[in-house]
């Protein structure tokens, strides 16, 4: 047992060793994820104004329960860009906290007299809560513009007031998030790190790959070590190799574009120790099945592209079709961005860091053992 371990840890220090060493590549590694987040980062930064897709996921409590709330709801849910979900005002702010809803509309009690009235001069304004996702402030205009739009058309029906007055409400934009405010920059690091160490962790398994054509990895195999141990060594240090990136990565994103980790520390290392290791297996899978580097590459190299695009890293996946989203729940890099979201700026606590950190190790333990299964130690 003490000569396996000690073996292992050679390996696992001869593959970080070997990283450290080049130097360009270790700049670029770190570097590259940066300079692309900061980009993302400042073209999703928060605007006023903005369009937004189709069949919007908002949310209504209706504290008043009067006929006129009544009638804006079924006006509401009638619309064709809104999806209306119905629910309490505390499950309604949960659910737009945690990024399930995009809005959510709350209906104070006794708005309608103070509606009516204030429409009639009498009387002070009611104040509509408007809760959204900060991370998408180019919504809250959009619902506040329909919400005024399908009030006013109940209101001037015969059995309310005829009028052409101004809205009789105000509409209160309440940004929901655990921290004090939305950084975009915290959702473009998240995708950007996901994106190019799932790139690094193909490179280690091509590396790999090309090991076992040159025939070293069959003489590694000839001394008295397991299989186990030789790609478990492989993919530790990987993993070590991936989490230090993120260190850093997320240490420039804090001291240059103030990206706080707001919600659980263990939540986010969790998470992005999951992911690490998601990273390491994934190139030890694409080794253990590819064939020749220059086809292993390519395709390496468009499966990690599919799964950064589908799993939200380049353009949030709120922004998916409503099936598409279903479907990314299957993909882990989904997981991954939503982890380090729910951790970073949504400011959430650890229970929403620990399920994608476990569904990313289901999917690591996974790929593991297709590797194991599949690897093949003769030069093919």
């Amino acid at each position: 047992m003490s000569a396996n371990f000690t073996a292992f840890r050679a390996l696992v220090r001869k593959d970080i060793a070997l990283f450290l060493r080049d130097r360009r590549a270790l700049v670029i590694s770190v570097l590259t994820p940066i300079l692309v987040a900061a980009f993302f980062g400042s073209l999703f930064a928060p605007v006023a104004g903005g369009n937004s897709m189709a069949r919007m996921k908002v949310g209504v409590a209706d504290l008043d329960q009067s006929a006129l709330t009544q009638a804006v709801l079924e006006s509401l849910t009638q619309d064709a860009s809104l999806d209306v979900q119905v629910l309490p005002e505390d499950q309604a702010t949960a659910l737009v906290r945690s990024g399930k809803l995009r809005a959510a509309i709350v209906f104070p009690k006794g708005f309608e007299p103070a509606a009516t009235g204030a429409l009639l001069g009498i009387g002070q304004m009611p104040d509509v809560k408007l809760l959204y996702d900060p991370s998408q402030s180019m919504l809250r205009p959009m619902v506040a513009g329909l919400l005024s739009q399908h009030v006013m058309q109940r209101l001037s029906r015969p059995n309310f007031i005829g009028n052409s007055k101004p809205i009789p409400f105000n509409v209160d934009g309440i940004a929901l998030t655990a921290g004090p405010r939305y950084n975009s920059y915290s959702h473009s690091f998240a995708g950007m790190s996901i994106q190019f160490i799932l790139l690094m962790g193909i490179d280690a398994g091509i590396a790999l790959l090309l090991m076992r054509q040159e025939g070293m990895w069959r003489r590694l195999r000839a001394a008295p070590l397991s299989r186990w141990l030789l790609l478990g060594s492989r993919v530790t240090g990987t993993t070590l190799i991936a989490m230090g990136i993120l260190a850093v990565v997320y240490l420039v994103a804090r001291l240059i574009f103030n990206v706080r980790i707001e919600g659980s520390l263990p939540g986010f290392a969790l998470v992005a120790a999951a992911f690490a290791l998601l990273a390491a297996t994934t190139g030890l899978m694409i080794a253990s099945i590819g064939g020749s580097v220059g086809a292993t590459r390519a395709v390496a190299t468009l499966l990690v592209l599919l799964l950064v695009m589908l799993g939200g890293a380049w353009v949030p996946s709120f922004l998916f079709p409503e099936w598409l989203q279903h479907v990314t729940e299957f993909v882990p890099t989904r997981w991954a961005v939503d982890g380090l979201d729910n951790t970073t700026w949504r400011g959430l606590p650890l229970e929403y860091g620990l399920k994608p950190a476990a569904i990313l190790v289901g999917w690591s333990a996974l790929f593991a053992l297709i590797a194991v299964w599949r690897f093949s130690w003769e030069d093919d």
